[in-house]
């Protein structure tokens, strides 16, 4: 067992510490420059995508509810401890690298996303799925490449992500509470049962609130200290920006310099924001919408809530308690004696300004964001089985065993399955980066079907309710698109409301 701990830590550690960080900014860097700097020229396009994603859905998934699927995973603890982390190492400076990479993975998103909408095949039930194994499978004319991705990422996103992520809610109810870990296990079980066990239907219903309540608490949260204390926020604010350029001697994290800040801030931005990564292109391919342009721009959206507000305000709350109160946070100081202090850090931030009121407060936000990310994550493994088989039996089985991992990593911290699952969402994005370049031509003729438009005014402040995309006879598309979802005549037929079974292309 040692060995084998030893080999998934290494594995993790190459992956997440050095392959992933290059492809994740180059595949942001190659996409930023083939869109033309989307992000910036669509924001219109992204505004009113997401002001609209509510409606549209015919009876199947909104755009608005995947959106919130893949906010439930973006926005999770990691916003809290692992922003803390980056902080504690790479001091205010590593907030300003952040948000660079944000930038960067908002066309990434883009990107995965749209693939997701383009080579999605429909249910029977008037859903659709879609993501990385379907591109995969129907776009780059790989099947076995699709399912090695199905597999990896059903096993890690549906067994070993509850398994994780319970841990963390019955530490959190431990820390406020005299409660044994399976006693919490037994509470999360009761929690997450129902839902999982109703399918991707029901973590839906869930999270299209769940999810924007909960990022909209925690930022009214923040806002509240900013609001009270705003001498010390905007010295924040200034301390962030001479970090990253190293203008002012005192401001390093405990690893010291630039260089520091510049890794552990591109680092956390990355993994938070998962842009790239293949599980919120699970979550987009699901939505129903009238052009495959508009899911990615909603999902662009999601990029930047994650890091530009979510993130963020972690990072204010921190820096603003270490002006007040330099014993709570002071750069190159802070984790010198006590490394494993970015557990407690945001809470500690938040209780020395706001007061001791506020750990309950927080104690049921960690419960939520690890609460959502079971459910996203779930349905990322749902979209993957649906992949490999459409067996009713499989299904269930999932379910099932989904909500006995959570029991069981609830009550029992095994360190060994969630390196494991680190490697296999590692391996997941690899293949998924990959596809994603490749598909590259997919991706902007999608995004030309979408600027030719009518419509159009380029700038996007076009009604996204007159966009239409169709596929029969595109001249934007590479070649032709497999299957018939967006077949003309399909789309009329659906338009009418009768109900379509297509033909299914893996």
């Amino acid at each position: 067992m040692d060995a084998i701990n030893a080999f998934l830590n290494s594995a993790s550690n190459l992956l997440f510490g050095t392959i992933l960080i290059w492809l994740l900014l180059g595949a942001g860097a190659w996409f930023t420059i083939r869109t033309r700097g989307l992000q910036l020229r669509h924001l219109g396009s992204m505004l009113r995508s997401v002001a609209s994603s509510r409606s549209g859905a015919r009876g199947g998934i909104s755009s608005f509810q995947a959106f919130a699927v893949g906010l439930a995973c973006r926005v999770g603890t990691g916003n809290i401890v692992g922003v803390a982390l980056a902080l504690v190492l790479g001091g205010p400076g590593a907030v300003f690298w952040m948000w660079v990479v944000a930038l960067l993975g908002t066309a990434t998103a883009f990107a995965e996303a749209t693939l997701g909408q383009l080579f999605k095949v429909r249910r029977g039930d008037g859903t659709y799925r879609g993501g990385p194994a379907y591109y995969m499978a129907r776009g780059m004319r790989l099947p076995v490449v699709g399912g090695v991705f199905a597999v990896v990422f059903m096993v890690a996103n549906g067994l070993a992500m509850p398994m994780v992520q319970a841990n963390a809610m019955t530490a959190a109810l431990g820390a406020s509470s005299s409660l044994t870990p399976w006693q919490g296990a037994v509470i999360v079980t009761v929690l997450v049962a129902p839902v999982l066990l109703g399918g991707l239907r029901s973590v839906v219903r869930v999270t299209e609130w769940l999810a924007p309540v909960m990022a909209c608490l925690y930022l009214f949260l923040v806002l509240l200290i900013i609001v009270t204390h705003p001498l010390q926020a905007l010295a924040a604010i200034g301390d962030i920006f001479a970090a990253a350029f190293n203008l002012r001697a005192g401001l390093a994290g405990v690893a010291g310099g630039v260089t520091a800040a510049l890794l552990n801030g591109v680092r956390r931005g990355l993994f938070s924001n998962e842009a790239g990564l293949g599980g919120a292109a699970c979550a987009a391919g699901s939505a129903t919408v009238a052009h495959p342009a508009q899911q990615g721009f909603v999902q662009v959206f999601g990029v930047l809530v994650d890091t530009l507000f979510v993130c963020t305000a972690t990072a204010l709350a921190i820096l603003i308690a270490g002006r007040s109160d330099a014993a709570v946070y002071t750069p190159g100081v802070t984790g010198i004696e006590d490394p494993n202090v970015s557990g407690t850090l945001t809470q500690t931030a938040i209780a020395s300004t706001l007061g001791q009121w506020t750990s309950w407060p927080m104690t049921l936000l960690v419960l939520v964001l690890a609460y959502s990310t079971i459910l996203g994550a779930f349905s990322y493994a749902e979209v993957c089985l649906d992949y490999l088989t459409r067996a009713p039996w499989a299904t269930t089985t999932l379910r099932m065993a989904a909500v006995a991992c959570a029991c069981i990593g609830g009550g029992a911290a095994l360190t060994t399955v969630w390196t494991l699952a680190d490697v296999l969402l590692g391996v997941g994005a690899v293949l998924n980066l990959i596809a994603l370049v490749t598909l590259t031509p997919w991706v902007l003729g999608v995004l030309r079907d979408w600027e030719a438009q009518p419509t159009w005014d380029g700038v996007g402040w076009m009604p996204t309710a007159e966009v239409r995309f169709v596929a029969t006879d595109n001249p934007y598309l590479p070649g032709r698109l497999p299957g018939d979802v967006w077949d003309d005549d399909v789309d009329e037929s659906l338009a009418s409301g009768e109900q379509v079974r297509g033909a299914e292309y893996y």
